[in-house]
């Protein structure tokens, strides 16, 4: 008993032999299966995209600097650059698509079994007595039987002649890849939100720092109102009118305080933390630079946007449905085999005297099945369509996001360009009354006119001054975020 195991081993090696050689008819069919498969394998389908040789809104057609990975960098902002760091490691929504990640390559791994056979080993003992009893009446021992076995066997395996296994495979491989492209996209909305936010906490604090020095600038033009109110040069109707101003003036911080606390909110929850532990120093605005970008060409974009390219990937998923469903209308080829060695007695298991195999081969048309076939092959045909015209939607919006973004770009740069010439003015304007104000020159209309207009302006110039970052923000977005860089591949020397 003691070279059983050895023994054991060797017969099952011999099995294993046995399953190679009665099997060796695989690779041609092999061969013919692939061979089929290509022929009903469509390739992906033409979108016939029109792509323009350059952005409408753009001044350049080539790329002169494309965003580097790290974008966020060219803001100068270190506190920004630590929150996107971190949000990229942290954030629940990148986590989660990364986890959809591994269930769609897990499912792919699954689909792609049914390329392979399923093989199982097994041992078995079995023991057994007979009845003593006979018809007539006599009574014997009966009779024990102990049966050992062990065998290798081949479960039902489908010969993918068709390339209805292969197609289903490939389908659930471009569905991973899908998944990957859509962890780009999510990894992309955290990063550009993450900026938005920040940009929105600092446009607050301006705003808030204005307003307050907008308080103290009313509460002045008060007093010199009440001293002329004293002097008999003023009246209650004045002094009114300018309280009014003031509580106007007070009214508008809580707001600005709430739009802080909401967007220190939501970066708190895009680097996954509570309130409570976040902390943004934040700042101004006008300590933010403002990054140049170049668009690059149009044809460049399809490669770079993740939701383009996750778009194709669920295309090429579609179309290899088709295929798989396409060959569901041919016949099915089942291949089952089975060998091992069957013995009463476990020193002679192994001996080449108890072997047994059986192996067989079985062949299945479909005649009628009440369209659920054709019914199957239609919808994916349909599925494929509208995953098409999406894929060809998407293409044309990243068009027009981009030439959206440029135009914003330049708007708001020129917005910003004639708010600090407002600003200048108004300011002016404002110390000029109030000169007059305290000389007792000035009318009180005028005044107060000028302080409101110098508020307005000063507060549209910080959100001016937003509207262009994020403007900024929105074409990094529309171009895919960050560009791998070029490698520059030398010629051939002679």
């Amino acid at each position: 008993m003691g070279d059983s195991p050895a023994k054991a081993l060797s017969g099952l090696q011999g099995v294993a032999r046995w399953i190679h050689r009665s099997a060796m008819l695989l690779p041609m069919l092999a061969m013919v299966a692939t061979s089929a498969g290509c022929i009903l394998t469509r390739d992906l389908p033409d979108p016939a995209l029109d792509i323009p040789a350059g952005y409408k809104a753009a001044r350049l057609t080539t790329t002169e600097a494309p965003p580097t990975l790290d974008w966020w960098r060219g803001f100068r902002s270190p506190e920004l650059t630590d929150l996107m760091e971190e949000a990229q490691t942290v954030n629940l929504d990148i986590a989660a698509a990364t986890a959809r990640i591994i269930q769609a390559d897990q499912q792919a791994r699954i689909a792609g079994a049914a390329l392979l056979p399923s093989v199982s080993v097994g041992g078995q003992e079995t023991y057994s007595r007979t009845s003593g009893s006979s018809s007539s009446g006599l009574t014997n021992r009966g009779r024990e039987v102990v049966n050992y076995s062990s065998s290798l066997s081949a479960a039902s395996y489908e010969i993918d002649f068709w390339g209805k296994n292969r197609d289903a495979t490939l389908a659930a491989e471009e569905t991973a890849t899908a998944s990957r492209f859509d962890r780009d996209v999510v990894g992309l909305t955290t990063l550009t939100s993450v900026a938005n936010a920040y940009f929105q906490v600092l446009a607050a604090q301006d705003r808030i720092r204005t307003a307050e020095r907008n308080i103290a600038s009313a509460v002045r033009i008060l007093d010199a109102i009440k001293q002329r109110l004293s002097a008999g040069t003023g009246t209650d109707l004045d002094v009114a009118q300018q309280e009014s101003v003031l509580a106007n003036q007070r009214a508008a911080v809580p707001p600005l305080r709430q739009i802080l606390a909401q967007n220190i909110n939501a970066l708190a929850t895009l680097v996954a933390r509570p309130p409570e532990s976040v902390k943004v120093k934040g700042g101004s605005l006008n300590q933010i630079a403002a990054p140049r970008v170049t668009p690059g060409l149009p044809s460049e974009l399809l490669t770079q946007r993740p939701d383009i390219r996750r778009q194709e990937a669920q295309l090429a998923s579609a179309t290899a449905n088709v295929g798989s469903a396409r060959a569901q209308f041919f016949p099915s080829i089942q291949l089952t085999g089975q060998g091992g060695y069957q013995s009463s007695a476990l020193v002679a298991l192994f001996q080449p005297q108890a072997a047994f195999f059986s192996l067989a081969g079985g062949l299945t048309q479909p005649i009628f099945d009440g369209g659920r076939i054709l019914g199957n092959f239609e919808y994916t045909k349909a599925k494929q369509d509208e995953l098409l015209q999406t894929y060809r939607k998407t293409v044309v919006s990243a068009f027009a996001d981009v030439d959206n973004a440029l135009i914003a770009i330049r708007q708001t740069t020129e917005r910003l360009r004639l708010q600090r010439k407002v600003v200048t003015a108004s300011r002016r304007a404002f110390e000029l009354g109030e000169q007059q104000l305290r000389a007792g020159t000035a009318d009180i209309v005028t005044v107060l006119n000028t302080q409101l207009t110098l508020f307005q302006a000063e507060d549209s110039l910080s959100q001016a001054q937003l509207a262009r970052l994020l403007a900024v923000v929105s074409l990094y977005q529309a171009l895919g975020g960050g560009w791998e860089p070029k490698i520059e591949r030398p010629g051939n020397a002679l």
